[in-house]
């Protein structure tokens, strides 16, 4: 499967250096702009988001709540809007995200042979809704699934299996304590 939609490339200090097919920036590992945003519960609980089976990158395992890339003429802000109104059904507004930090990444699927290389804005979002309520978006995700940050805290080796590795290495945890504070 192809896809010719067009994205930015960005230099080492995010700055617009180009444009490239979403395609050919994974497979050259071409550095452009992402947005995750991440649900959490007042319960203090993480969203996560199970990619579908037949995704490009990554299928069939536990990601970001909400993902996505940041489109030509977007910011990183009305990116994330964006794709949490496309992947979950909820509307918000840039008041109910919670900027956590920005990061650099640059992570090699072995099963796609596809490189993501990105700049990405992290977000968090108080969610305190029911997890099956979440619209899923149809030919992207099989559906959401709540975990406790205890748990993640100390996965068990099996259970780390369901995840993107990146999501459960030290950045990212820590990103998880940020999120814990909130």
């Amino acid at each position: 499967m192809t896809d010719s939609r067009k994205l930015n490339i960005v230099n080492e200090n995010g700055n617009i250096i180009g444009e490239e097919t979403r395609e050919n920036i994974h497979k050259q590992g071409l550095l452009h702009r992402e947005i995750h945003v991440w649900f959490y519960t007042p319960k203090g609980g993480i969203i996560f988001q199970h990619r579908e089976k037949n995704k490009d990158t990554y299928p069939d395992l536990l990601d970001a709540t909400v993902g996505g890339h940041v489109e030509i003429g977007a910011d990183y802000e009305n990116a994330a809007l964006q794709e949490l109104k496309e992947e979950t059904g909820i509307s918000a507004v840039k008041n109910n995200l919670t900027f956590i930090q920005m990061v650099k990444s640059k992570t090699y699927d072995k099963v796609t042979e596809t490189t993501n290389n990105v700049i990405r804005a992290i977000y968090a979002y108080l969610y305190d809704g029911e997890v099956e309520d979440l619209r899923v978006e149809k030919g992207k995700a099989i559906g959401f699934e709540a975990w406790s940050l205890e748990k993640i805290f100390k996965i068990s080796a099996k259970d780390r299996k369901r995840f993107i590795p990146v999501i459960l290495e030290d950045e990212m945890l820590d990103i998880f304590r940020k999120i814990q504070k909130l």
